[in-house]
């Protein structure tokens, strides 16, 4: 059984988090991923699964003619860099790209707004969820604001978005026939993600600062407890009042001693409560009094407990028939990523264009490949 973008040809330009991540995505579809790398170039990417690489030189005209070539039948192209360096490089969506491959869809994904204020800067997960008004909601009462690792920006508001912008794209393809340019940015991804909260500001669920609210780590029923077991903790999210009663019983507090929650001045007085209580108990002897109640109780596991379990990562969705394809544990499921630039290009450029090395390419001493004209050409 086809995974559903089997067939699908992608170049992705070499970038780190947000682009590979899109690659992945695509890849754990069916997608065949190539990774263009600079010669020499080193690399942290260790979102790879599947994907190949080849080398090429951009500034050298033979070299460049290899990238032309393969984007010629290529589906799709992800750009990770800052606004102008594809156009500086001579690949000019709408000037060079289309006109080459009409039905290329190109897929440029940038940190700040294309043409916003901050187009030009430089930044980083943090900097864009800053500018998006995202992240002055995350973080305790009276505490500086922090980020949630850079899962926000460069992940979700990110790789995933132009994931989306991509698959809509396709679908628009066939309808019309032609790719198009996506312009995807983490500035807008991650304000969009923040809807509900920004929206929320006009209610009573979210009205007050960060910290004080009930998602955001103000609210004693929905918020992390330490167990008898240092450095072992407990999530909690009873919002439902039948929830919350499940949790006052597995936890034997009597509802009756406790001030009602519905009144946010009590909150601190109930999460002294419960965090005493939970650290009467170890972690797994609160999993053995909350697993199979609905007292939105569970354990906070750590990756390195996961992976002993033998925990099973999965792609993003579950397609009934048309599945994405299994992760391996030791190929980026939990170990392995990593993907040494050049490894697997001249197989794909032979999957994909039929090529051969010394007919139709050669390379380089530094790795990059070349455009031969015609017959061979000493390098």
């Amino acid at each position: 059984m086809p995974a559903p973008l089997d067939g699908l040809r992608v170049v992705e330009l070499a970038g780190l988090a947000p682009g590979p991540f899109t690659g992945l995505l695509l890849a754990d579809y069916g997608a065949s991923v190539l990774r263009i790398d600079r010669p020499k170039a080193k690399t942290a990417d260790q979102l790879t699964r599947r994907k190949t690489s080849a080398t090429i030189d951009l500034r050298d005209p033979a070299s460049h003619r290899v990238l032309l070539s393969v984007l010629k039948d290529a589906d799709v192209l992800i750009d990770p860099y800052r606004p102008g360096v594809l156009e500086r490089l001579g690949l000019s969506p709408s000037e060079v790209l289309l006109k080459h491959n009409p039905r290329l869809i190109v897929a440029r994904l940038t940190g700040f707004r294309r043409d916003g204020k901050y187009k030009d800067m430089a930044g980083h997960d943090i900097n864009y969820i800053a500018v998006a008004g995202v992240l002055s909601m995350i973080g305790r009462a009276g505490e500086r604001p922090y980020p949630p690792l850079n899962l926000l920006g460069d992940f979700a508001g990110g790789g995933a978005t132009c994931f989306l912008g991509i698959l809509l794209a396709l679908i628009s393809r066939t309808h019309t026939g032609r790719g198009q340019v996506v312009e995807a940015n983490m500035v807008d991804g991650s304000a969009y993600l923040a809807a509900m909260p920004r929206l929320g500001r006009q209610t009573p669920f979210w009205d007050a600062p960060r910290g004080q609210n009930t998602l955001d780590g103000g609210s004693p029923f929905y918020d992390t407890y330490e167990t008898k077991d240092k450095g072992k903790y407990f999530a909690v999210g009873a919002l439902e009042p039948q929830f919350y009663d499940a949790l006052l019983k597995g936890l034997e507090l009597n509802p009756e001693e406790l001030p009602p929650r519905d009144n946010k001045d009590n909150w601190p007085a109930l999460r002294a409560a419960f965090a005493k209580r939970f650290k009467e108990k170890t972690r797994a002897e609160w999993e053995a009094v909350f697993d199979g109640t609905d007292a939105c109780a569970t354990p906070v596991l750590e990756q390195d407990e996961l992976e002993a379990s033998g925990y099973e990562q999965r792609p993003v969705v579950h397609l009934v028939e048309t599945p994405g394809l299994p992760i391996p544990a030791d190929d980026g499921g939990w170990t392995g990523g990593g993907l040494i630039p050049g490894t697997g290009g001249e197989e794909t450029l032979k999957a994909w264009l039929g090529w051969k090395k010394g007919r139709d390419y050669d390379v380089r001493r530094d790795g990059a490949l070349v455009k031969l004209p015609d017959g061979k050409a000493k390098l």
